[in-house]
Order: structure tokens, then sequence, then C-alpha cells
């Protein structure tokens, strides 16, 4: 019995965690400092070189513009909740375009299989 329960609050962790991701092209200095290994001086590199340079592309574009973050600390921070790639920009540039125009922005639609009607 304990081993179930164990396991159920394992899983709810896990998918606590996974919703809890950071965007790393929409976040501010606070949120980014929320993620485990991210500091007020890593927080204010990631935010300079965004404002600088725009939206990161994927985990290896951070990486390589800021100082101090190589692979493997990408891939932790990752696997803290810091979520970094195209759809993240995607969302971020809609988000953006919303804000600005005040309309809907137009959302990428996901490919979903046609719905099927069966008889009782």
């Amino acid at each position: 019995m304990f081993r179930k329960v164990l396991a159920a609050a394992a899983l709810l962790a896990v998918f606590g965690h996974a919703l809890a991701a950071v965007d790393v092209n929409t976040a501010n200095e606070d949120a980014l400092r929320g993620i485990k290994g991210i500091g007020p001086a890593r927080a204010k590199a990631i935010l300079d070189e965004r404002g600088a340079h725009g939206p990161y592309k994927d985990a290896a574009d951070l990486g390589k513009r800021v100082k101090g973050m190589g692979g493997h600390t990408v891939e932790r921070l990752q696997a803290e909740g810091l979520a970094v790639g195209p759809a993240n920009a995607q969302a971020a540039q809609a988000k953006v375009a919303q804000a600005t125009s005040g309309k809907v922005a137009a959302q990428p639609v996901a490919h979903q299989p046609p719905a099927v009607a069966v008889k009782k």
C-alpha cells in the first residue's frame, strides 16, 4: 500500500513539475530565478542577451549566446523546468501579436483525426 501511495505522489510531482515550465523567451527575471540553478546574474544575462538579439531558437542557441551556459547546463535547466524551442517562440509571438493588436492571433492548428460515429 505504501508503494502505491509513494508512486502516486511521485507521478503527481512529475506532472506538476511539467506544468510549471518557464519559457525562456517570455519569462521575466523573477520567473527565471524560480528555476533551480538560475540566480540573479544568470537571469540578467539571459534577459540582456534576449533583449539585444531576440528570442532563443532552441536550447543550443541559448547555450551559445549566454556566457557560462554550455550544453550540460542547459539540459539540467530544462530538467528543472526551463522551456526553450521554436514552439515556445511561436506561442510568444502570438501572445505579443494579440497584445499589440487587441485581436485574437491566428494559432497553428494541430492535425486531429476525423470523428467517427459509432452505433450502439
